[in-house]
């Protein structure tokens, strides 16, 4: 299906909304039945129409409609943000006594999940270094429900191959769920590798305007049906209609904005790579990347986010170096207009600092959408300060 087509007309149905171009807002907490019969055929699967903004929405299935067919997937949720879609998903396929494979250093929270709460149920979770396949292999007990992916992961940028370790799962009948959200739709496509749950932050490209913050959940029909009766409506982590029509929105100029971020990140890549104070570059698609060949196999991009380790003889330097940028912003997150970093040394107390620690030496540097001499000039300025 062609993607302009998909974000530009997919789902809209502008015959029953006055022709307006724009998609409205059906912002109701709850829909009119005009028969009894009506209400008891919903009653007895809400998953077919509308009852209460809390599950189905007109203006929240316009956007599911889009995001399923861009992951070529047969459906789709939509969550009040990323956690809440990583959430639901592990949480409506495991049960007490369940044994969960996950790669190394995955999102905070799902982390979290999986250290702090899923052991609450007997659930336990095995950490495994994601760049080697064989890992998951050997990881893979009998009980084992779930293998959990994020590639590329959000500060070392390790990838995982989709396709070998979705073929290791389907022989053994373990589920599969991806986080996709470093290459948005447009630039990775886990359903077509094989996986069986596709998520991601919603708030990062397509959103694209640091105001929403949001999940999305792809899959088989099947799987968000159980997912939307099991923890989507119980925990009432559904997206508001008005979130939902930003989403739509940003859809709109999706491509556009991923061209420019894109054009800009292989500039300011170039400036990193030749300056003296750059140690380490870690990207996908730099030729130096371990992973390189993998990247351009299952990737069709990679965005705006890098990692790079600075020389310096002491951890207060990055700290400098951080607060003397002008108009990079030091936040999280990625995906918006603005040029973002993050100091790996944040995560620790000033008394705990180690320069011997590459993960205190670490920044993360998402690349926006400003003219790349902007962000260039003002890496060089703080660059020169340290």
């Amino acid at each position: 299906m062609d993607i302009s087509y998909i974000i530009n007309e997919l789902g809209e149905e502008r015959e029953k909304y006055f022709n307006a171009v724009a998609p409205p807002i059906i912002q109701t907490s709850n829909f009119v039945f005009n028969t009894v019969d009506d209400m008891r055929r919903l009653f007895e699967d809400e998953y077919t129409g509308y009852i209460y903004t809390r599950g189905l929405n007109p203006t929240v299935d316009i956007l599911r409609k889009k995001l399923a067919a861009l992951d070529e997937a047969e459906d789709c949720l939509v969550f009040n943000s990323g956690s809440s879609a990583i959430y639901a998903s592990v949480m409506a396929n495991v049960k007490s006594g369940d044994h969960i494979v996950s790669v190394n250093k995955p999102y905070t929270w799902a982390q979290k999940l999986f250290n702090n709460i899923l052991p609450n149920f007997g659930v336990t979770t095995t950490y495994v270094n994601g760049t080697a396949v064989e890992n998951f292999e050997k990881a893979i007990q009998p009980n084992t429900t779930i293998i959990y992916l994020e590639t590329p992961n959000s500060w070392y940028l390790d990838l995982q191959d989709l396709r070998a370790i979705a073929a290791i799962a389907k022989s053994k009948g373990i589920l599969t769920i991806c986080d996709n959200s470093y290459c948005s739709p447009l630039y990775q496509k886990p359903i077509t590798m094989g996986i069986d749950i596709a998520l991601q932050s919603a708030t990062k490209y397509i959103g694209g305007h640091s105001d929403v913050v949001a999940g999305v959940l792809t899959g088989t029909t099947a799987m968000m049906k159980k997912i939307f009766e099991t923890e989507f409506c119980t925990a009432g982590t559904g997206i508001s209609p008005f979130n939902a029509w930003l989403l739509i929105r940003g859809l709109r100029t999706l491509p556009v904005r991923l061209q420019q971020i894109t054009a800009n990140t292989g500039k300011v890549l170039a400036f990193l790579q030749q300056h003296e104070k750059v140690e380490e570059i870690i990207f996908p698609f730099d030729k130096s990347f371990p992973q390189y060949e993998l990247a351009k196999k299952q990737m069709g991009g990679a965005c705006g986010l890098l990692s790079f380790h600075l020389k310096v003889k002491k951890i207060e330097d990055i700290v400098t170096f951080c607060e003397s940028l002008k108009h990079i912003l030091m936040a999280v997150s990625w995906g918006g207009y603005e040029s973002l970093i993050i100091p790996g040394c944040a995560s620790v107390q000033e008394q705990d600092y180690d320069i011997n620690k590459k993960s205190q030496r670490m920044l993360r540097l998402y690349v926006g959408q400003e003219e790349p001499e902007y962000i260039i000039n003002d890496l060089q300025q703080a660059l020169n300060i340290i």
